[in-house]
């Protein structure tokens, strides 16, 4: 049975590992570490997934204000989300969105953004965000990869800026989809 928790720093060994084995290199890794270290990713979100004890994925969300939004619209950026390869195609990835969007839309978390796979993110409810005049930190490419999901009702269309994001974030390298 799948158990999905709040990763505390006893578990960092874990996430870390899941990262490395889900990408197949330490980048996403790094990206992690920084991110859990740098105060300008709180309030952040950290969940594990667990199947018979192994740690199986983990999904980070972190801080992101958008540049002349009113103060009361809190958002998040998702990035990363890792599934080992062998829990893959499972469904992990998408119990782990989802766990994550409630507890950020119970903590007043207004919109979570994405930059992600075309055809995977937008079957858990995210869609383009450009077209809501929501713009990622850094130019993307393709455009759509930028993806934005409601968990306010009526904030899309109401809210228009470019997205800033955690300074361990701040790297072109890190917006190419």
């Amino acid at each position: 049975m799948l158990h999905i928790t709040e990763a505390t720093a006893s578990d960092l060994d874990d996430v870390l590992a899941v990262e490395r084995l889900a990408f197949g290199q330490d980048e996403e890794a790094e990206l992690v570490r920084d991110l859990l270290g740098d105060p300008t990713a709180q309030p952040r979100l950290s969940l594990l997934a667990r199947e018979d004890g192994e740690a199986v994925g983990h999904i980070l969300f972190t801080s992101a204000s958008i540049e002349g939004a009113p103060g009361d619209i809190a958002a998040s950026i998702l990035a990363p989300l890792a599934v080992i390869p062998s829990a893959q195609r499972q469904g992990v990835g998408g119990r782990l969105i989802e766990r994550g969007v409630e507890l950020l839309a119970a903590s007043g978390v207004a919109l979570v953004f994405v930059l992600g796979h075309l055809e995977y993110y937008p079957r858990h409810g995210f869609e383009p965000a450009c077209p809501h005049g929501l713009r990622p930190p850094y130019p993307v490419d393709p455009e759509e990869a930028w993806m934005v999901r409601a968990l306010a009702p009526d904030v899309l269309g109401r809210v228009r800026g470019q997205v800033a994001c955690a300074e361990a974030m701040r790297r072109p390298e890190y917006w190419r989809e």
